[in-house]
């Protein structure tokens, strides 16, 4: 074989195998990847309740924690003003846990709808929330704020003329 088919082999070789070890990269990426969801994004159907790991944030709902004596399980709900979602979790809370805290949520669905956590993140100080959770409760805020003014007007009807 000439010298130049020979390099010609070598380079596609090469490009062959970049590119087999990237494809392979990417579908080990796209299956490790956790989408993050609000409960009003869980409430309209965004997802489907299969077997695949989410992250869900939000706030923990005031009166909803539940837990059984000398179980290390919870259950509680998580909102974002709007929509809530009910989790379950069997393991140690992060200190920082208690009502009205912004925490996200590792884990996946039941049957039921419940979301089964396997991880519970709690913010670390009083000024930070996740990015993600901030940027929910603020698009739960607008969509309230515009529901509002919705019926504000439907109920203000046109005014009378006398």
């Amino acid at each position: 074989m000439p010298p130049r088919r020979k390099r010609m082999v070598l380079v596609l070789s090469a490009v062959a195998g970049v590119a087999i070890a990237a494809t392979l990269g990417l579908k080990a990426f796209q299956e490790n990847i956790l989408y993050y969801y609000s409960p009003t994004q869980i409430a309209s159907g965004e997802i489907t309740f299969d077997d695949r790991r989410i992250r869900v944030g939000g706030l923990v709902v005031d009166g909803s924690v539940q837990r059984e004596m000398g179980e290390l399980g919870v259950v509680f709900d998580v909102t974002d003003e709007l929509e809530s979602v009910t989790v379950a979790y069997d393991g140690i809370l992060p200190n920082l846990f208690r009502e009205g805290q912004g925490i996200i949520a590792h884990g996946r669905f039941d049957d039921d709808g419940i979301f089964i956590a396997d991880q519970i993140l709690a913010k670390h100080d009083e000024n930070y929330m996740a990015p993600e959770v901030k940027e929910s409760l603020r698009e739960a805020e607008w969509q309230r704020r515009q529901r509002e003014l919705r019926e504000q007007q439907e109920y203000s009807g046109p005014g009378e003329d006398y």
